[in-house]
């Protein structure tokens, strides 16, 4: 029997365990201790809403599926074709390879071939590590075409402390807000305020978000995204790297169980092939540029 997202490769330090699966290089469980630190998924399951996957070589939505890059007018597959876009990328279901497991640390590569709507070929590669620190993920990417390629990268792990998010106080450094179409589409921005501040600790209540933000504020080179009880309770937070110049927040409607809050990484915004906001242009192979790493991680408050 394969389970439906292959191979299971676990790792462990300091209290805490963490298990990534063979499709998509996906984040399947992280907990410290006794307690789940992001909303994952059975092993006898597929990732549903995108839990723990990696978006490369872009993240979000691109619009209809189309863009123009190098002088070429491309057409993507629509992998979300209720809203006409192209989404999260194109490893997120692929089997990725492992190259090297331990027993704190994993790492897993994909090549993405040459395809119609995105024709370079490109290595994946991500390093699952754990320390005392918690969980640190580096995602990295090299562009093994003879010209420059588009390259944009994120992750979709959901963030949780218990059973419900409604009583937890959420804190997201980020000082602008991405103005959005009934597409999920950027049509601008605007400064983040009234519902959509989060910059200091506020009680997520029935709030329901698919927001993306940027602008986002830095201490000692990274971004923390806090997720925590009352009173500084028990917390779970999420950091990301400079490279990381957005976030996309997602909540389930507030009418089910909503467990978990989604916190993406993202280099880029959503659409970036059309507008070119903070896009990768990797260079060709064996060039200075060809590659592009990023960082973020996960740790118990």
């Amino acid at each position: 029997m394969v389970f439906p997202s292959g191979d299971q490769f676990e790792i462990a330090a300091a209290g805490y365990v963490a298990v990534v699966t063979e499709s998509g290089a996906a984040l399947r469980v992280l907990r410290h201790e006794d307690r789940d630190l992001v909303l994952g998924f059975g092993e006898d399951e597929m990732s549903s809403g995108g839990r723990g996957q990696l978006l490369m070589p872009w993240p979000n939505r691109i619009r209809d599926g189309r863009y123009s890059f190098g002088g070429r007018e491309l057409q993507l597959g629509l992998t979300d074709p209720g809203k006409g876009n192209a989404s999260h990328g194109l490893a997120r279901w692929a089997a990725w390879t492992p190259e090297e497991h331990t027993a704190t640390s994993v790492s897993l590569v994909y090549r993405v071939m040459a395809q119609t709507g995105y024709p370079w070929t490109l290595d994946l590669h991500v390093l699952y590590d754990l320390s005392a620190d918690g969980l640190r993920v580096t995602q990295t990417a090299t562009n093994l075409s003879p010209e420059p390629a588009p390259y944009a990268s994120g992750a979709h792990p959901y963030l949780r402390v218990g059973d419900m998010i409604e009583d937890l106080e959420l804190t997201v450094p980020a000082r602008t807000r991405v103005l959005v179409d009934d597409r999920q589409l950027p049509t601008g921005t605007e400064p983040a305020r009234g519902a959509y501040d989060w910059t200091s600790p506020r009680r997520i209540g029935d709030e329901v978000l698919d927001d993306g933000y940027g602008d986002l504020v830095r201490a000692d080179g990274r971004t923390t995204v806090t997720l925590r009880e009352p009173s500084g309770g028990r917390g779970t937070a999420l950091w990301v790297d400079e490279r990381h110049r957005w976030l996309q927040l997602y909540t389930a409607p507030s009418d089910g169980p909503r467990a978990g809050i989604a916190v993406e990484p993202m280099t880029a915004p959503a659409d970036a092939f059309n507008s070119g906001t903070d896009l990768a242009s990797l260079a060709p192979a064996g060039t200075s540029g060809d590659e592009l790493s990023v960082s973020w991680g996960i740790h118990v408050l």
